[in-house]
């Protein structure tokens, strides 16, 4: 049916939504600060209301306000967790999985190199957000033939069990002990938190015991692009240079 909308005169600049884009469209719909951020936390399962306000340190009426618009545009439901809710990501807002990796690759991959970002900044990040945007920062050329399996143990705030598993260019990261770990890294979650974002020398922590690596001699770095900026004097590709 044709638009009863007048047309532009010759000349005159259009009115955005006048124009096919489909990134200016699609930003339209899912364009929102959070939006992004939201779907991205819940790729790795139902979170509540209050650990992703711990995660993402949105202000409690912003948060529920973002939360009711995803669900009304069906990019996140409600799942039962014993007498309470839980916020899940729905097949919808599951296809939106590559645009947030490619954002992270994007920004892993410039932000230190090209926007000069100090992550030593990051002060109140936990090893959970490290680790859950690992799929995204792999390094192609190093894990394309890769099968090899890490094993992280942290312990303090934030800490946990986390298996990582590299293979044939893919990470998957899930909770839990390793059924077979090649290599076992053990450290305080601050500690490690403080190595992969650049605050902590990992040789340093290493010497002192804070951070203690298991197994063979694969290396974490070796798979992944580096979301901190390494020592000057630290060669590429060290085995101890960063655990993530």
């Amino acid at each position: 049916m044709a638009s009863s909308r007048p047309a532009s005169s010759p000349g005159a600049i259009p009115r955005p939504d006048e124009i096919y884009d489909p990134v200016a469209r699609a930003l339209d719909r899912i364009g929102d600060k959070w939006t992004l951020v939201l779907v991205r936390h819940l790729l790795s399962g139902p979170i509540g209301f209050q650990e992703l306000r711990k995660r993402t340190g949105i202000a409690p009426r912003v948060l529920s306000a973002r939360l009711r618009e995803l669900q009304a545009d069906a990019y996140v439901t409600t799942v039962p967790d014993g007498a309470r809710s839980l916020y899940a990501v729905t097949e919808r807002g599951r296809d939106l999985e590559p645009v947030i990796a490619s954002l992270a690759h994007w920004y892993v991959l410039h932000a230190v190199r090209d926007l000069e970002i100090d992550t030593r900044r990051f002060t109140a990040t936990v090893p959970q957000s490290i680790l859950e945007v690992l799929p995204f920062i792999v390094r192609d050329e190093t894990a394309r033939d890769a099968d090899v399996t890490f094993e992280i143990r942290l312990e303090g705030t934030g800490g946990g069990v986390w298996t990582v598993h590299v293979k044939d260019g893919h990470c998957s990261v899930v909770r839990g002990f390793a059924e077979h770990a090649d290599v076992r890294y053990t450290a305080d979650a601050r500690i490690w938190c403080g190595v992969a974002l650049g605050r902590i020398d990992a040789r340093d922590a290493a010497r002192r015991g804070d951070l203690k690596k298991d197994g063979g001699p694969e290396a974490m770095d070796h798979y992944f692009h580096q979301i901190s900026r390494p020592a000057p004097d630290a060669p590429e590709g060290r085995e101890e240079r960063s655990p993530e």
